[in-house]
C-alpha cells in the first residue's frame, strides 16, 4: 500500500489477537481515527510500547485483575484507557488471547486529518500537538468513556491501514515512565517509534 492511501476501514480482530511486540510494530504507519462532533480527527500512529501483562512488571495487569485492568483480560481489538497523574488519559489496545492481560500503548501520533480542530482542543498549541499519549488523547477526546471500545466495529474509534512503515525507518528503546518496573524489565527495547523525517 502506498503512503497516504486511506483504506476507511478497520483493522480486524484478527490483527490483534498477536503478540504485544508484533501488533506494536505493526501499529507504526496506522491511522488511528476519532469522530468528534460529527467530524472526522485521525493521525498516523508514530509511537508505540509493547506490554505482557502477568509477566512484565511494567504492566498494570502484573499483578492480576482489578476492577480497573479487567478490559485487559476481554477480547482483543477493544480499547484500554486510563487516566494518569490526575492530568492525562492513555490509549491502549488490548492484544492476544482472552484471558492474557496483554496491551499495546499508543504513544505519538502525527496528525492527518482535522488538524485545526486538534489545535483548538489543545488550546491552540501547534508544536508536538500529539507527540505523547497524553497529549493525542486530549487531541482527539479520548477519555474513559471510551475504556472497552471495540476499535473494530469502524464507529467514533478504530485503527485502519494506512502507511507501509519499512524496518530502517523503525527505532527500538527501552519504555518511557516505567521507574516503578524491575530492572530487566525497564531495559527491554519494547518502544517502537518512526524515525523523523528530513
Amino acid at each position: 500500500m502506498g503512503a497516504g492511501e486511506t483504506v476507511s476501514k478497520p483493522l480486524p480482530r484478527r490483527f490483534y489477537r498477536g503478540d504485544p511486540m508484533s501488533v506494536a510494530r505493526q501499529l507504526l504507519g496506522a491511522r488511528l481515527v476519532r469522530v468528534v462532533d460529527g467530524a472526522v480527527v485521525s493521525g498516523m500512529i508514530v509511537e508505540t510500547e509493547a506490554y505482557y501483562g502477568t509477566e512484565d512488571s511494567a504492566c498494570h495487569a502484573f499483578k492480576g485483575m482489578t476492577p480497573r485492568t479487567e478490559v485487559m483480560f476481554g477480547n482483543s481489538g477493544h480499547a484500554y484507557v486510563y487516566f494518569i497523574y490526575g492530568m492525562y488519559h492513555m490509549l491502549n489496545v488490548v492484544t492476544g488471547p482472552v484471558g492474557t492481560p496483554w496491551a499495546v500503548l499508543v504513544r505519538g501520533i502525527r496528525p492527518l486529518d482535522n488538524f485545526e480542530k486538534m489545535v483548538e482542543l489543545r488550546g491552540g498549541r501547534k508544536k508536538g500537538i500529539a507527540d505523547g499519549p497524553g497529549k493525542l488523547c486530549i487531541a482527539m477526546v479520548i477519555d474513559k468513556s471510551l475504556n472497552g471500545w471495540d476499535l473494530t466495529t469502524g464507529d467514533t474509534l478504530w485503527i485502519e491501514r494506512y502507511e507501509s512503515i519499512p524496518d530502517e525507518h523503525v527505532e527500538k528503546t527501552p519504555r518511557i515512565g516505567i521507574d516503578y518496573a524491575h530492572p530487566e524489565h525497564r531495559a527491554l527495547d519494547w518502544r517502537f517509534l518512526v524515525r523523523a523525517r528530513a
